[in-house]
């Protein structure tokens, strides 16, 4: 009687259920049909790869063993390949300038692009704009450029030469010499494929503390003191890094030669890559061709093995 509002005060129902009631089913089902949908786009994607990586390459190894040819039965011969392409006298020709190229490539393809990016990055006008024009080449098709540079190396009426003439100097062969040919096949690399690389290394580098290099500039340091005793240290990761990448890209070489030299002159440009190439189109000999592949997987392996334990976290 004394409670104010005079009704009888009610019980308001309780809210909590047990886990496992029908009112929660449906979030289950919600759940469960988002992983299955997942695990759908996950399932889709490993069988692409498995059918367009993996099994080329599993398929690739069993073939080295055997002798394949179109139209006929595959007959298991051990490693009659490998010494069949072994001892072929552009298999010598073609490993010399595979490891010629890659280190000519470390040296100049591989230093030129560290340095557009110091010189990028003390840049304090229109960075952006030469930003781009560093990437531009990246971005034209590959055979694009092959083709460019092919009209450019041309010994009559190429560019090159104009300009040599201009200036008074003596012409070259360029890819049509032996001697340049590879050298010419360097600088057609290094051009089209240093804009990533000029990238990433600016973004290494705008990650370097600044005051770094005002300690540096304050002790008197240069630029190149700085460079060398701040800007290395400090990206000496990323360095290794994309040494180790540009081996195993420069390794597999085949655009600039096939479009460029064909190889030649005198097999001064025939690459793995390209020799792989001749065995199975041109010679019809894909047990051949195989072999060498596994070859190249086999050494490209192990520098993916090194860099994958490089860039392996300690929490791994």
């Amino acid at each position: 009687a004394g409670r104010r509002g005079g009704g009888p005060r009610t019980r308001k129902p309780n809210s909590s259920r047990p886990s496992g009631t029908p009112a929660e089913a449906p979030g289950w089902r919600r759940k469960l049909s988002e992983q299955a949908r997942a695990y759908g786009f996950l399932l889709g994607g490993l069988l692409c790869f498995a059918l367009f990586s993996w099994y080329p390459a599993i398929r690739a190894v069993v073939i080295a063993f055997q002798k394949y040819t179109p139209g006929s039965p595959p007959q298991w011969i051990g490693t009659a390949n490998f010494t069949h392409v072994f001892h072929d006298p552009e298999f010598t020709a073609a490993w010399k300038n595979t490891l010629t190229f890659t280190l000519l490539a470390l040296a100049i393809g591989f230093a030129v692009p560290f340095v557009m990016a110091v010189v990028l990055n003390e840049l304090r006008h229109a960075r952006a704009f030469f930003r781009v024009v560093v990437y531009l080449p990246v971005m034209i098709p590959p055979v694009v450029s092959a083709l460019l540079w092919k009209w450019f190396y041309d010994p009559g009426a190429g560019l090159a030469n104009e300009a040599l003439r201009f200036l008074h100097l003596p012409t070259s062969n360029w890819s049509n010499g032996a001697d340049t040919a590879l050298v010419s096949l360097v600088i057609v690399a290094t051009w089209a494929n240093m804009g990533g690389t000029v990238l990433i290394y600016l973004a290494a580098l705008q990650g370097i503390p600044g005051e770094l290099y005002e300690a540096a500039e304050l002790d008197g340091a240069n630029l190149l003191q700085r460079v060398r005793h701040v800007t290395v240290p400090q990206t000496r990761f990323i360095i290794l890094m994309l040494m180790l990448l540009q081996i195993i890209a420069t390794m597999q070489i085949f655009t600039e030669p096939f479009v460029i030299t064909g190889g030649g002159p005198e097999d001064s440009t025939v690459t793995v890559l390209y020799l792989i190439y001749k065995y199975a189109f041109l010679y019809q000999d894909f047990g051949g061709a195989c072999a060498l592949s596994v070859m190249l997987l086999v050494l490209l392996s192990a520098f993916s093995a090194l860099y994958l334990r490089l860039t392996r976290s300690d929490d791994d």
